[in-house]
């Protein structure tokens, strides 16, 4: 079984981006878990290591971390599908700014 953890670097600002809701759903689009980012940008674990094999989603609330920074934002959500096989853990962070965003397998 397995579990994620995730983790938000604002690139415009060059800081963690804290106070973010994060939702975890399952393959069948219920949401399993949420979690908020610390103040380093992280959540250390998003729902339990029971997570079985198969896609999920997480969907990061940029429209209200943005609206709370005062700035403008193109994304009023970030959602990342990815794949839960056999490893234990997965890390799936979002490197975020106003007008783009990237995330990749971490480790």
């Amino acid at each position: 079984m397995s579990h994620v953890t995730t983790h938000i670097l604002d690139a415009a600002l060059g800081m963690p981006a804290a106070g973010v809701t994060v939702a975890l759903c399952d393959p069948t689009g219920e949401v399993v878990a949420t979690g908020i980012t610390n103040a380093d940008g992280r959540i250390p674990e998003l729902g339990d290591d029971r997570l079985a094999a198969g896609d999920y989603r997480l969907e990061f609330d940029t429209r209200a971390y943005f609206a709370r920074t005062g700035r403008e934002s193109f994304y009023p959500r970030v959602t990342v599908d990815f794949i839960v096989g056999d490893a234990e853990h997965y890390h799936v962070p979002l490197l975020l700014s106003p007008f783009a965003y990237s995330t990749y397998r971490g480790s």
